[in-house]
């Protein structure tokens, strides 16, 4: 948006014209999302604080002293309300594999297919349980606990490209566990 227009935008939603906000919205809308999603992650999240920082932009729009720093201010704004909710956000609890058995089956469906599912479930968690301890906890962390390769970098302390070799490798062997597990 050219600076000039940005700035009489501002002035006329300071003078309490909506349209003039809601131009600004729709202009800002998509970076102030990119911002608050880069924190938070989670789409639907990220919507509704986006929603709420503009509320908070729009009551306190007459505050802005200089019209043509709307947009980092406004980017100020998300930044704090991205931190403020991912603080406040409940603590995340990991669960057993076990426990999510049966999510997701389908009304009408045969009993014989979960009790394969099941059977897959338990048959998968066996062959982790035989694997290498490093190459274990590399698969838990990665599909169970969710961490990111750089979480795992951090985590281990190995580079991400390791992490990625590692992961890699522990798939392989977790592939050679299950197929011995398999009955001829």
């Amino acid at each position: 948006m050219e600076e000039l227009r940005l700035i009489q935008l501002v002035q006329e939603a300071q003078a309490g014209s909506r349209a003039a906000f809601g131009e600004l919205v729709r202009e800002f809308e998509g970076s102030v999302f990119a911002v608050v999603m880069k924190r938070l992650r989670n789409s639907a999240e990220a919507a509704e604080v986006t929603q709420e920082i503009f509320l908070r932009a729009m009551r306190k729009i007459d505050q802005l002293r200089e019209p043509e720093r709307f947009v980092g201010w406004l980017h100020r704004i998300a930044v704090r309300l991205s931190i403020n909710h991912a603080v406040r956000r409940p603590p995340e609890s990991a669960q057993s594999p076990e426990m999510f058995a049966g999510v997701g089956e389908t009304r009408g469906s045969e009993p014989w297919e979960g009790l394969i599912a099941s059977e897959q479930a338990v048959q998968l968690r066996e062959g982790i349980d035989k694997l290498r301890p490093l190459d274990r906890e590399t698969l838990m962390a990665f599909y169970f606990q969710g961490q990111s390769l750089q979480e795992m970098s951090d985590h281990f302390s190995s580079p991400v490209g390791t992490i990625k070799r590692r992961l890699h490798t522990a798939r392989h062997r977790l592939r050679e566990q299950l197929a011995d597990m398999q009955p001829a």
